[in-house]
């Protein structure tokens, strides 16, 4: 643990945490189509994995519709099949070089799912920050203990570090009802 005591070293690493939070939650799949659904999907082909969007362009023509246009017709069937791997709930229905993937409608009980999982992802992400904010204090209490700052400023810094923290849970518990709300609407 470092010596020094640097509020925008812990926003950063608060706002990485958040980082985190939306992309996972970008992850989970809403009744529209979109092409972050596949960011995790990764194909064997030429010998190693890659990443989808380094072996096809992704887009959504139609809101329940996502288009993979394969760049590569030897590397199709690896890109399906690297689909229905990924177990995202989408079937494949290939025609030449582009895959189309029709997005089903969710039931009330797979909205109430991934809501559950929006909220455990949210849990991570504060937990994470009250690490981040814990180990700021441990900095300011040893900082102080040893005389290096002052009774006044170990206080005011202290401030700042609870700032931060309360400004990441609230960006958190925001991008937590914007998912809530897009996965329960209908």
């Amino acid at each position: 643990m470092s010596e020094t005591y640097d509020i925008n070293e812990l926003k950063r690493r608060m706002q990485g945490a958040i980082g985190v939070l939306k992309q996972e939650l970008g992850g989970l799949r809403t009744g529209r189509a979109s092409t972050a659904l596949l960011d995790h999907v990764q194909a064997e082909v030429y010998g190693s994995h890659m990443p989808l969007n380094q072996l096809a362009s992704i887009s959504v023509p139609e809101p329940r519709l996502i288009s993979v246009q394969v760049w590569d017709k030897s590397a199709v069937h690896a890109v399906e099949k690297a689909i229905v791997a990924a177990n995202i709930g989408l079937t494949p229905n290939t025609e030449g070089q582009v895959i189309r993937l029709r997005v089903p409608e969710l039931n009330e009980e797979r909205r109430k799912e991934l809501v559950k999982v929006a909220h455990k992802y949210a849990e991570t992400a504060r937990v994470a920050v009250r690490h981040v904010r814990r180990d700021g204090m441990e900095v300011l209490k040893k900082l102080d203990k040893d005389g290096k700052i002052g009774r006044d400023d170990h206080e005011r810094m202290s401030e700042e570090v609870q700032k931060a923290t309360d400004q990441a849970i609230a960006d958190i518990d925001h991008a937590l009802a914007t998912k809530e709300k897009e996965v329960m609407t209908v």
